[in-house]
């Protein structure tokens, strides 16, 4: 278990994470893509909003994690048409889950190989936010988590800490940004921004857009 483990966390170079608070959820994620020990790109968003009521993060294979997230959406339209009534986050997470699954147990060259973040609102308003690992399984996240992201050790020290039952979604922010920026300064997999967003039952809001850039000074 212990080298699935970390083969995992190797292979999924990022940070991401979600946040429940009182009164909804934050996710947040940092932008680097990493190819081996090469950084392929620092602007890449791994937040994503799905539909009007659900926000997805990804950790993994970029291709995976972009490709997910409109499938996902497509899915949910059509579910909702079909039985004419918005599927819950809950319903949301359970279709991640089994494509998650698929993905890596249908014969294939290259096996689907990314864990997801899924948070929402329902429609009576109340929150949720879940956790399906690369593997397939489904966890519905209670505090907090950050996957099997490269930073999830340097997030979670750091949450297992800070972390108070019944933060604001104002306090969940700030925890948010703490969390990538302590992950950042320790993992090569992650850097070069954080994005973040709110989910409370007036909607969804992207309320962090910062860039992280190289500060270089003369020693004195």
């Amino acid at each position: 278990m212990d080298s699935e483990i970390k083969n995992s966390i190797l292979k999924t170079g990022t940070t991401i994470l979600g946040i429940v608070c009182k009164d909804g959820v934050v996710m947040a994620a940092d932008r680097q893509i990493t190819a081996g020990h090469l950084v392929m790109s620092k602007t890449e968003k791994k937040v994503f909003q799905v539909n009007d009521y659900i926000v997805m993060s990804g950790c993994g294979v970029a291709g995976d994690i972009q490709r997910v997230p409109k499938l996902i959406s497509a899915e949910l339209k059509l579910k909702e048409l079909r039985s004419k009534t918005r599927p819950s986050v809950k319903q949301a997470a359970s279709l991640l889950m089994n494509i998650n699954y698929s993905g890596i147990r249908q014969p294939s060259m290259i096996p689907q190989q990314a864990g997801f973040l899924i948070g929402g609102f329902n429609t009576d308003g109340t929150t949720e936010l879940y956790s399906i690992e690369p593997a397939g399984s489904l966890i519905k996240v209670e505090d907090y988590d950050a996957n099997f992201g490269s930073g999830m050790p340097y997030v979670l020290g750091f949450l297992e800490r800070q972390y108070k039952k019944g933060l604001s979604i104002k306090e969940g922010i700030e925890l948010a940004k703490e969390a990538v920026k302590s992950s950042t300064q320790r993992d090569v997999g992650s850097g070069y921004g954080i994005d973040v967003f709110t989910i409370t039952k007036d909607g969804i809001k992207k309320v962090v857009s910062q860039e992280i850039l190289p500060d270089y000074k003369d020693e004195k």
